[in-house]
């Protein structure tokens, strides 16, 4: 039957011509497609007129103007009377095929021209191998740290995922990132002793024009993965809450936002990087947000929509190094970085998590919801839980010591002068304590302990 409208893999086409073909080769660099000759962009069928030589003539242009030669499955269809040709491709394992010089790849409902860096990536992703596998222009195994990759074979030897030699370019030759004695681009990254300039530029901005702070980062992927996140977390609030228990109080450090979230985001950027690109890793921290751009588009199939969910195929573009990371317990299995920021929000309501793919780029924020009200509610109800430990905490110690003094009330509830003071002046507004006698000498009363 045919199709009611066009997808990602149905064309409409009112009559045969290049477009035809463009639309063709969009679909064999990407899931295939089924282009219908004889029905307009709406629906509505016109159908064809066909001789003996028409569809002979038709596959003859269409695999002279494609290299590799493109030769789509002919069906004819009979609809409302009229006739309409079908041309069906299925994906191709070699990809990309051109179009008279040109490559197009079919994304959502239309035909895309392909940058020479798309061109490039598609091809390595159909040979099911990635940039970071090829040999470092010019590298010797000199240019790498042994220091640095023994640490690496330590971790993981230790993590129990994999067993590495210890001899540290038997470990790398094991891994693929030695090719003939020589260093990948991976090996570089990741070992380099010398600093390769693909930087993190992290910015603290009080309005997209004024920046108030700024560091940009570069070096061995392992350390800038670490300073980067130090950097991060420096620049965000913390807040406190007092946890009273009969032995002691302990003070627990609440983040803004999930530090889980930050370093999954964090890693995403280092390890799905297109490490072609000249352009940096840029991550800036407002007041309200914190903006993760990472200069390389989403890689492979996968789309925004996939990402929403918890089943979405992985699409590495830098295996060796995602690889590393997997290894040295960076990362978890692949294609979970998602779902694992999804979760780590799940304790913090007032964070929301947004992401759009550029095509030249991929956007990630974490998003304060800016809510003064739900803000001062939630201070109020932490404020509040915790005077009323307190005055039960010093209402406890006073019936056991009615001569205590301030200074070891101070000591005992971990409070300073100012919140203990602050706490016996609320019992005694309360009606619950009184003092009896000078500051010196006198003791503590209790009224009505409830």
């Amino acid at each position: 039957m045919l199709p009611q409208k066009e997808t990602s893999t149905i064309e409409f086409k009112e009559s045969f011509s290049d477009e035809v073909i463009v639309s063709l080769v969009a679909f064999v660099n990407a899931q295939g497609g089924s282009v219908y000759v004889g029905v307009r962009d709406d629906g509505n069928v016109v159908g064809v007129q066909l001789g003996i030589e028409t569809l002979q003539q038709w596959l003859n242009l269409i695999k002279s103007k494609t290299l590799p030669s493109v030769v789509p499955n002919v069906d004819i269809l009979q609809e409302k009377g009229k006739t309409v040709v079908c041309l069906s491709v299925a994906e191709y394992p070699i990809k990309p095929i051109s179009f008279k010089g040109r490559f197009y790849q079919r994304r959502v409902n239309s035909n895309r021209l392909l940058t020479a860096e798309e061109i490039v990536n598609l091809n390595l992703q159909s040979r099911n191998v990635s940039w970071d596998s090829y040999v470092y222009v010019n590298a010797t195994l000199e240019e790498l740290s042994e220091e640095k990759i023994a640490d690496f074979v330590s971790v993981v030897n230790a993590g129990g995922r994999f067993l590495l030699p210890e001899n540290p370019f038997a470990a790398l030759t094991k891994l693929g990132m030695l090719v003939d004695g020589v260093p990948t681009n991976a090996a570089m990254l990741l070992f380099s002793r010398r600093d390769l300039h693909y930087n993190v530029h992290i910015g603290r901005f009080k309005s997209p024009s004024m920046i108030i702070a700024d560091k940009m980062l570069s070096g061995n992927l392992f350390d800038v993965v670490e300073e980067a996140y130090q950097t991060i977390v420096g620049h965000i609030n913390f807040s406190f809450q007092i946890e009273a228990s009969k032995s002691n109080n302990s003070r627990k450090e609440i983040p803004e936002y999930p530090l889980d979230a930050i370093r999954e985001l964090l890693l995403n950027c280092i390890v799905h990087r297109d490490y072609q690109s000249p352009t940096d890793i840029q991550i800036k921290i407002f007041d309200d947000r914190i903006s993760f751009f990472n200069p390389s588009g989403l890689y492979g199939n996968i789309t925004e929509a996939d990402l929403a969910t918890d089943s979405y195929k992985a699409c590495t573009r830098n295996k060796l190094i995602a690889e590393a990371f997997y290894l040295a317990n960076k990362i978890e299995k692949y294609g979970s970085g998602y779902v694992r920021i999804r979760k780590a929000l799940q304790n913090y309501e007032n964070v929301t998590f947004e992401y759009s793919n550029w095509g030249y780029g991929y956007v990630a924020d974490l998003v304060l919801k800016s809510t003064e009200k739900s803000t001062e509610k939630s201070t109020e109800k932490s404020t509040e839980k915790s005077t009323e430990k307190s005055t039960e905490k010093i209402l406890t110690i006073i019936k056991e010591q009615p001569h205590i003094t301030i200074i070891e009330l101070c000591k005992q509830t971990g409070l300073s002068d100012k919140g203990v003071r602050k706490n016996l002046d609320k019992l005694k507004k309360e009606g619950l304590l009184l003092r009896v006698g000078p500051d010196k000498g006198g003791y503590w009363k209790i009224i009505k302990n409830e």
